[in-house]
Formats: structure tokens, C-alpha cells, sequence
């Protein structure tokens, strides 16, 4: 097939709503009036200064409400609710390929709430973004959604405050539903964890707070240029809400699914949970659970402080990766319409593969392999020229279980003898209008690629 060839099959369903829906979007996303970035960088460092916060590591017999089972070795919760950490069983893959190990995992059964609310001020969305702290972040506060809150902490099993705005995403007469899909997590430490990823327009007014601002999309995909102010949750739930467009793509929409199908069906993912105790190849210290090689994440336990969340101070443990990641599209325009290169990620948290970014690793766990076994096309982002370079910004990921969690988020300009138009195996050129019209529907874009998606759009608002 020629490119440009291929038809989608999207556009014969998108309706009038979509077609509205998109128009308000493309002028939300257009207008920077109100606060520049400056200013609002400000008012998170205030909300910062104007807080109690504080994050010290603890060894693990100093965790509150935490303990270690005796009969697993898991760090549980004394309540049983919000998450555990267990040991992982993993291979993904048939024979004679597959590849097997095993590792520490994040257990959180329970589905949260990712919601944004948004409201038309002088005809325009705008979206009420928090001021929230997060252990994990650099920084500790950056923009977050609305409501970003798991089950646990919405049904007060902490036995804190009420989560401010829940209301809006659990009474639909509050506000009409502009997107709604569950969507999964970082499937290399979490096990089928999904969250509920909603924006919601309020109809009638909303009650007015110091820690939440109303902003333009347009304001947001100016933000997303800047290191560490937009946090995971907010770029996955605005992901989904872009409308995707009537462009032609190299391939058609259901050859795409056919292909990603074939890659489902012979790279199966297979993981078993067992106790943590008995996890091969990590060792358990005072302060943390390390791999003997140094390498991939660590397990440590911290203490918080937090004057504005709703439990002032608690203790919990928290991954944290042994250097800085890097997720990276390449980028190509077939006559006239762009497309990235994604990659079936078979990970060992998710169900089935799903759509990821063209690089996602961390380069230092490959640095003692010859350039043959790394992974591929990582050397071509790590070394783009500046000319090459559409957007690069550092990034990090759910603060509230991962610690100084950080990848370089960047999109490179490739040509045919980089990356060709007949790609690898595992590998496919999609339109950003697929890519977009897949993060409406469960388990087909990576939390890693709906941010990559976002900063596209960063691009196209420019």
C-alpha cells in the first residue's frame, strides 16, 4: 500500500457532537489568553511555599499502618485497601523467544478516579486544574486533574477529608461527560492496574478554590514545554479528549488492528503473583529492595507531610528507577499527513499489548550491552540533532507511587534511511488522528504514548 493509500474508518462515525466537540477544543486549544506560563509556574511555587510539605526516607519497620507479612514477605496496608507489594512471576512471548523474570509489583486492584472539569468562560473550555502535591514528584507540586483519587481514598478508608469536586464525576446530573475510558498504567511495575479517566462539563457554577485554577487547553500544551508542571494524570485523562480528525493514514484503521491483533496473539503475556520473600534475584536491605545488578527500580519506604491533601501526614512505600528514562516518538509526514512510529509493548502489567512509544526504556539498563542488543532506534533519539528535534521535555510519572520517576519526553524528525517506511517488526507508522481516535477505548495506547500524544498536540497548536 502506497502512502496516503489507506482510509479510516473513524471518520464515518464521527457525529455532529464529535464535530462541535472538536471545534471547541481547536478554540480552547488556540487560546493563550489569561495567565502565561510564568505566572502560573508562580502561583504552583506559592501554593508550594504557602503549604507544609516534607518527604524523608524511612526504613521499613518505620512505616505507619504498613507492615510486612510474615508468611509473604508483601508490604501490605493494615487496612487491606489501597495497594500492596508483591513479587512477580513474568514471561511474555512463545517459544523458542520467550523471556521470563521476575520482580517486585505494585498490586491495586481497585479502579481510581482521573477526573477533569471543564467549563466554557467567554465561550471558551477552560479546565480547572489542581495545585497538588505529590511525594514522588520532583518539585512534589505540579498541575493534576481535577480529581486524581483511588477508590480507597474517595471512600475515606484513610479516614481523612472529602475529596473536593468527587461529585461531579459520580452524579451525572452535575455536568455532561465529555470522555470517559478506563485506561491502564505503567505496566512494567503496576499488575492491571486501570483508572477511570473522565472530563466532565459542569453545568451551573463551581464553587471557587486556592489550589485550583481555571486554564485553557491552549495553556496546558504551553505548560507541557516546560520540565516537571504537568503531572501523568492530567496529560493521560486530556489524551483522551482530543477528536480525531477525517486525515487518510499509510494504513487503514482495521489494518492496524489486525496487525496490533497478530501482535497480541504471539507475544502473549503471561505474570504470576507470588510472595515477594521469594522474588529471585532482589535483595531486601533496611532502606530498600534492590536488583543485584543495580539496575531497573529499587522499592523504598517514605514519610510525608502534606497540609492540603486529605490526610495531613502518612507513610507509604514507593518505586524508584535507577536513572533517567527516555520515551520517544519518531515522527514522519507521508503526502502531507504526519505519523509516529509506534511499537506493540507486550508489558508485563498490562492485559495484552498495547500501542507504546517508537523508544521507552531507561538507557543505563543497557548501557553494558553492545549497540546490537539495545533497543532499537534508541542511539537515533539519544543522538538527534537540535534540527531534528520536534519537542523534548523532562517529565515525570505518578508521583503517588513512583519516586523522582523521570524520562526525557521527546519527538524526532526521521527520514527514510532511519527509520523506513517498511517498519520492524513490532513496529508501525500511524497517523496522530489513529493514534488520537485509539485512546477513546480501553487497552490500546500506553500511558507513555498518550503523553507523547499530548506534546503532539503541542505541536499542531503552535
Amino acid at each position: 500500500m502506497t502512502a496516503g493509500g489507506g482510509t479510516r474508518v473513524g471518520p464515518s462515525l464521527r457525529t455532529r457532537q464529535d464535530a462541535a466537540l472538536a471545534d471547541r477544543i481547536a478554540r480552547s486549544a488556540a487560546a493563550l489568553a489569561g495567565e502565561p506560563a510564568d505566572e502560573i509556574h508562580d502561583w504552583l511555587q506559592q501554593r508550594c511555599e504557602e503549604g507544609s510539605f516534607a518527604v524523608e526516607r524511612i526504613p521499613f519497620e518505620a512505616l505507619e499502618n504498613w507492615s510486612i507479612a510474615p508468611e509473604t514477605g508483601n508490604l501490605v496496608h493494615r487496612s487491606g485497601r489501597f495497594f500492596t507489594v508483591e513479587g512477580l512471576r513474568a514471561s511474555v512471548g512463545e517459544q523458542p523467544g520467550r523471556v521470563e523474570w521476575q520482580q517486585p509489583v505494585i498490586v491495586q486492584p481497585e479502579v481510581g478516579i482521573l477526573g477533569i472539569l471543564t467549563r466554557e468562560f467567554d465561550g471558551v473550555l477552560h479546565f480547572l486544574m489542581q495545585a497538588k502535591m505529590e511525594p514522588g514528584n520532583p518539585g512534589l507540586m505540579q498541575l493534576s486533574p481535577t480529581v486524581q483519587a483511588t477508590y480507597s481514598n474517595y471512600t475515606k478508608v484513610h479516614k481523612g477529608a472529602s475529596v473536593r469536586y468527587l461529585e461531579y464525576f459520580t452524579d451525572p446530573s452535575r455536568g455532561r461527560v465529555l470522555s470517559d475510558v478506563l485506561q491502564s498504567e505503567h505496566g512494567s511495575w503496576f499488575h492491571r492496574k486501570h483508572n477511570r479517566n473522565m472530563v466532565v462539563e459542569a453545568t451551573g457554577q463551581v464553587p471557587e478554590h486556592e489550589d485550583f485554577r481555571w486554564l485553557t487547553l491552549g495553556q496546558i500544551h504551553e505548560l507541557l514545554r516546560h520540565d516537571h508542571t504537568v503531572n501523568m494524570d492530567a496529560r493521560s485523562v486530556l489524551a483522551g479528549l482530543d477528536v480525531p480528525g477525517t486525515s487518510h493514514a499509510l494504513h487503514s484503521d482495521t489494518e492496524l488492528l489486525s496487525w496490533l491483533t497478530a501482535r497480541r496473539s504471539t507475544t502473549p503475556i503471561r505474570s504470576e503473583r507470588v510472595p515477594l520473600a521469594a522474588v529471585t534475584g532482589w535483595t531486601r536491605g533496611r532502606f530498600s529492595i534492590d536488583h543485584e545488578d543495580g539496575r531497573y527500580f529499587r522499592t523504598v519506604a517514605v514519610s510525608v507531610r502534606a497540609s492540603n491533601r486529605e490526610v495531613g501526614h502518612w507513610t507509604q512505600p514507593l518505586f524508584e528507577p535507577r536513572g533517567q528514562g527516555v520515551v520517544a516518538f519518531l515522527t514522519r509526514t507521508f503526502e502531507g499527513v504526519p505519523h509516529v512510529l509506534v511499537q506493540a509493548r507486550a508489558e508485563v502489567g498490562f492485559i495484552e499489548a498495547e500501542l507504546g512509544p517508537t523508544v521507552q526504556c531507561q538507557p543505563g539498563n543497557y548501557a553494558h550491552l553492545p549497540a546490537a542488543d539495545r533497543p532499537l532506534f534508541l542511539d537515533l533519539v539519544t543522538t538527534a540533532p537540535p534540527s531534528r528535534i520536534r519537542y523534548s521535555a523532562l517529565h515525570s510519572e505518578e508521583g503517588g507511587r513512583f519516586l523522582d520517576s523521570v524520562s526525557r519526553y521527546i519527538v524526532v524528525e526521521a527520514d527514510e534511511g532511519e527509520a523506513p517506511l517498511d517498519a520492524p517488526p513490532g513496529f508501525r507508522w500511524v497517523s496522530w488522528d489513529q493514534l488520537a481516535a485509539l485512546t477513546r477505548y480501553s487497552h490500546y495506547v500506553s500511558v507513555q504514548a498518550r503523553t507523547l500524544l499530548l506534546c503532539l498536540n503541542t505541536l499542531a497548536s503552535v
